[in-house]
């Protein structure tokens, strides 16, 4: 047991022996069918989650997957933009639906709720856990073969309820280069770990720009380091994607399923071998 325990178990980290970690998982809607959960998360914000969780749903659904992304970023939703996807969730007392995709892929967000998307999500730290952990007890998903869930940055209420309610069946960290060799990185790590939650792969975001002429890589945020810390942290899997102001102009566009998915290859080949937490 930890020193100056409080026998409050929901509001800490610790993993110590009297932790029954099991008790505190949340059962899906009883409608509901999810085989793996797979977090995108990071120390920081702006290092694009968001863009690396959609285009993961984008290649899971092109591999014949049937996708699903849950917005786990409640104060600052931004995936329905990305597909273009503008209606609002439907639901009936204890049930949500997910909107979806052009390309089928199921999806819920804070956006979808709001009765404007401009709205501000003006909440206490509290109840946007509970918001995001409610998109995964009260939503109904449709026979889901892979879940992401598009975490805030940091590692703060959010991150701990999602990590503590669902079964992960493991994380994404994205960084970008400069981030590499400071301790924000170390910090999502480290509580990965403290969480017992398998770190699949590092995405290093803006890693390069492609000469147009050339093709040569060039690196404006300094040298990759994505593999040097995937082998000290003894991670499986890395992607390096360009700065490529295309990802930007799909994205802002609600075309994002239309994006090149190859530089995640490495990543989702990964996903697919994750343990399957078959939950109904």
């Amino acid at each position: 047991m930890a020193e100056n325990c409080t026998h409050d178990c929901s509001s800490c980290s610790s993993s110590c022996s009297s932790r029954d970690k099991k008790s505190f998982i949340k059962p899906l809607h009883k409608k509901s069918n999810v085989k793996r959960v797979v977090a995108v998360a990071s120390g920081k914000g702006g290092v694009g989650k968001s863009l690396v969780t959609a285009l993961l749903a984008v290649r899971a659904c092109a591999s014949g997957k049937r996708a699903a992304i849950l917005d786990a970023d409640i104060t600052g939703p931004s995936i329905p933009k990305m597909f273009g996807v503008r209606e609002h969730a439907r639901g009936e007392e204890g049930e949500i639906y997910p909107v979806r995709s052009a390309s089928g892929i199921q999806m819920i967000s804070m956006n979808n709720l709001l009765e404007n998307e401009n709205d501000p999500v003006v909440w206490r730290g509290s109840l946007i856990a509970g918001a995001a952990v409610q998109f995964w007890t009260d939503v109904v998903w449709d026979d889901v073969d892979i879940m992401f869930i598009d975490m805030p940055p940091g590692t703060g209420d959010v991150p701990l309820s999602v990590f503590q309610s669902i079964p992960l069946s493991g994380i994404v960290v994205v960084t970008t280069p400069q981030d590499l060799v400071g301790m924000i990185v170390n910090k999502a790590l480290n509580m990965a770990k403290m969480m017992n939650v398998p770190v699949l792969g590092i995405a290093e975001n803006m890693s390069y720009i492609a000469c147009p002429d050339c093709g040569k890589r060039l690196e404006p945020f300094g040298a990759s380091r994505v593999r040097e810390t995937c082998e000290r942290f003894g991670i499986p899997s890395s992607a390096r994607i360009p700065l490529d102001s295309g990802f930007a102009s799909l994205a802002d566009g609600g075309s994002i399923e239309r994006a090149d998915t190859d530089a995640l290859k490495e990543i989702y080949a990964q996903i697919l071998t994750s343990r399957e937490i078959v939950k109904r």
